[in-house]
């Protein structure tokens, strides 16, 4: 039923192969994906990172890692047209821009900032899109602020200074690193992942994930593999049977 609601809302050619990334699902405040299958993996494979700090004999542990390895191989299962040619160009890009995408000096493209991330062994590109500006309220023209200007002769060193600022490259332009987006998945590839998971649109499954990992935090931080400071009364947890 979803997956009718998501082409009511999105109709196409029958030609086309690709879902439009920002289009309405069918779902209230819920729109398609732009790239669903790095998201997941990303999402799954910091997932099973956290769930490492729980005891290997915690229920939660097991139950929430198996489920997670199980989505997680149906996503790695749907590789994208081109993906493989793809990572060999994006691996040569990170070879000739080793310190481009460092945190403190993230790639731009279209501007946004890329930074690299790793995760499960895996490499993950994290695209940080701008906030939308209000030029109603913006007052800052983009230069460093440097402090007030000194008034009076200038000492050799201050003068050294000043010829750096004006020679010196925009902040940009030494960032900037050309980098080609990643193939995604067919309608049909999607399609087929919906149907494997069986929870809805892939949307939905995003949002579960997002979710699951927000809630790892917490049962860590609560410890629930411990046993209980109050005791349960004896038959509290034995329900009724027929």
């Amino acid at each position: 039923m979803r997956r009718t609601l998501r082409l009511l809302a999105d109709v196409k050619p029958a030609a086309t192969r690709y879902l439009n990334a920002g289009n309405p699902t069918g779902l209230t405040g819920l729109y398609t994906a732009t790239s669903p299958r790095s998201t997941l993996l990303y999402l799954y494979n910091t997932t099973l990172e956290k769930l490492q700090a729980a005891p290997e004999t915690s229920l939660y542990r097991q139950s929430v890692e198996a489920l997670t390895k199980h989505r997680k191989a149906i996503i790695e299962a749907a590789e994208p047209p081109g993906h493989a040619e793809w990572a060999e160009r994006a691996r040569k890009i990170l070879e000739q821009h080793p310190d481009g995408f460092k945190i403190e000096n993230r790639a731009a493209r279209d501007g946004a900032r890329m930074q690299i991330v790793e995760r499960g062994g895996q490499t993950y590109m994290m695209r940080h899109a701008p906030q939308e500006k209000d030029v109603r309220t913006e007052e800052w023209d983009g230069e460093i602020d440097e402090g007030g200007e000194l008034e009076g002769p200038r000492s050799e060193a201050e003068r050294a200074d000043q010829a750096l600022i004006f020679e010196r490259q925009p902040m940009d332009e030494a960032k900037k690193v050309k980098w080609e987006a990643e193939p995604q998945l067919t309608a049909d590839q999607v399609e087929e992942i919906e149907t494997k998971i069986g929870a809805g649109l892939i949307e939905e499954v995003i949002e579960v994930a997002h979710t699951e990992l927000k809630l790892v935090a917490t049962m860590l931080e609560a410890k629930v593999w411990e046993p209980l400071e109050e005791k349960p009364a004896e038959g509290q947890w034995t329900y009724f049977e027929r």
